[in-house]
């Protein structure tokens, strides 16, 4: 997901005299100064660029792949929302809506972890750690007493130019599994950083044997010239299930004169040609992702005076997931290989930060330069990469007909490695149409304690 995190506050340590803060704002006041002059004319790709120390997260972006489950309960929602043997017709419909209207809470969920709580708890948004190749966070939401089971996180770096993070995540007691990948470009405007995401989510519930596509809308970071940077998100995403149902959510912000910030209005259809009128509408929610939405039937937009509640961001809690200590974990799982690092960040030890860093950065470009000079390519450890160009016909990875052919094809979405959301035959519908899939044999082959 995006280039955001949620950890502890950084502050300075209790031995940290005054003068000494006097001297770190300042620095810190003139290192901002000079980041905002470097984006601004900087060509490239943003994530590329190295941010001041201070801007840092003691977190690694391969982590934020847990924000997509830390409400299992809504995530498994949809396996209890099934009908009889016996049932109609009619009743078996308005079951399967229900489930594509229990899918959109659970994505609604998870757009705060992902996207605002660093400013809750922090401030402001922060810049998160790259992942080095082959990085990987496990970790799992425990059973605790109800019936939903375990379930489980694999998250790993396939790709580190450009820097791409797959997940799979996954309740094998309701045969639930959800799997996908990030990464991003980004670049400067006036004001704000742009981002594009790419890659996309499936869900698969196996016993319900439906399937659900989700992708992510574009975002901007704003606040920089306050030095209080924060994310809102912009445009369109979609959610297609594999019944035909089809989610449209658009995204607004704070305008200068008036509207609420992280606002969102979905609209839900029976299928995507529908989705060519609102009117079509089955149901519309409405309302604020951080905070509270609202459901009602049909196009018209629900407010909070005359509609059902539909979540309330503020007061639902997020699960965080158990991770072993760090002493349990392997050299390439995240917390251990940047543990130094998140160490120096927390003290704000701008010379330890670049020290510890420097280390793990040249000894992985030793490791590409050893993969070069032998002719080894990096394996990943428990994604592939498959080709739709191939469409199956020389790539063994992909079995036709494939749920996300299939799903794309229903949404009238693009099959290539575009900008998320990006249409049939618009100007992205070309190039490559490689993407990452979780692969079980690996995972078999190559497992790790949680």
């Amino acid at each position: 997901m995006s280039g955001v995190d949620r950890t502890e506050n950084v502050s300075p340590t209790p031995s940290t005299s005054s003068a000494s803060s006097n001297v770190s704002a300042a620095a810190s006041s003139g290192s901002w100064t000079s980041f905002l002059k470097s984006i601004a004319s900087f060509n490239g790709d943003l994530s590329s660029l190295t941010a001041p120390p201070f801007i840092l997260s003691p977190t690694s972006l391969v982590e934020y792949s847990q924000y997509w489950a830390e409400h299992p309960d809504l995530l498994l929602a949809p396996t209890k929302l099934v009908t009889t043997e016996d049932a109609g017709k009619d009743t078996i419909e308005a079951m399967t809506l229900k489930r594509m209207i229990a899918v959109t809470k659970w994505f609604i969920s998870t757009l705060k972890s992902q996207y605002c709580s660093r400013n809750e708890s922090m401030g402001s948004e922060k810049k998160p750690l790259n992942p080095f190749l082959g990085e990987v966070f496990v970790g799992k939401w425990e059973n605790n007493g109800n019936d939903l089971g375990e379930t489980f996180l694999l998250s790993e770096q396939v790709s580190h130019h450009p820097p791409v993070t797959a997940y799979a995540i996954e309740n094998l007691k309701n045969k639930v599994l959800l799997q996908g990948y990030n990464g991003i470009t980004s670049s400067i405007s006036t004001t704000s950083i742009n981002i594009k995401q790419y890659g996309h989510a499936l869900l698969d519930y196996d016993d319900l044997k439906e399937s659900y596509l989700v992708t992510l809308p574009p975002l901007h970071i704003e606040g920089l010239i306050t030095a209080a940077p924060f994310v809102e998100l912009e445009g369109t995403s979609y959610i297609q299930s594999s019944n035909g149902y089809f989610t449209v959510i658009e995204y607004s912000g704070r305008g200068w004169v008036s509207g609420k910030k992280n606002t969102f209005k979905a609209r839900i259809y029976r299928d995507q040609i529908a989705s060519s009128s609102k009117e079509n509408a089955l149901v519309t929610i409405s309302g604020q992702w951080s905070g509270k939405s609202y459901i009602g039937k049909g196009s018209s937009t629900p407010s909070s005076k005359n509609s059902e509640l539909f979540y309330d961001a503020k007061t639902a809690n997020a699960e965080h997931l158990t991770v072993k200590p760090i002493e349990d974990q392997e050299d390439t799982e995240s917390r251990k290989a940047w543990q130094k690092v998140a160490e120096a960040i927390r003290k704000s030890d701008y010379n330890l930060i670049h020290q510890e860093k420097s280390l793990i950065e040249n000894q992985q470009r030793e490791l590409r330069k050893e993969e070069r000079e032998t002719g080894k390519q990096w394996q990943t450890r428990w994604f592939n990469q498959v080709d739709y160009n191939n469409k199956g016909e020389t790539d063994t990875n992909l079995t036709q007909p494939d749920e996300f052919v299939n799903l794309t094809n229903l949404a009238n979405l693009s099959i290539y490695n575009a900008p998320l959301g990006s249409l049939k035959k618009s100007k992205y519908d070309n190039g490559d149409a490689k993407h990452w899939r979780f692969s079980p044999e690996k995972w078999k082959e190559h497992p790790i304690n949680l």
